[in-house]
């Protein structure tokens, strides 16, 4: 664990955020940082199938970040997805 210093406009948005959804703001950072990461490394994925991929790789035991960089970190799309788009894969 470290400390990560933001501006001062973002711990207030953060904690808008965090009060708001029933998170501490650590709990709200740390899923933006997710979401975030995971809209970069999947260009082509919206905020729900991002979210799907959350609670995917939650139940499969937790993000890894290697995985989800090498494109494997959601090799099987969901039971309740329509058919599956074609995904921009990292490079």
């Amino acid at each position: 664990m470290g400390i990560v210093k933001i501006s001062d406009q973002m711990h207030e948005n953060l904690r808008l955020a965090s009060t708001a959804l029933s998170r501490s703001i650590n709990s709200q950072a740390e899923h933006w940082m997710r979401v975030g990461m995971l809209a970069e490394l999947y260009p082509d994925l919206d905020h729900r199938e991002i979210c799907q991929m959350l609670v995917r790789a939650e139940l499969a035991g937790g993000l890894d970040v290697a995985l989800a960089a090498r494109g494997e970190l959601d090799s099987k799309p969901a039971a309740d997805a329509p058919a599956a788009r074609t995904r921009k894969q990292p490079h």
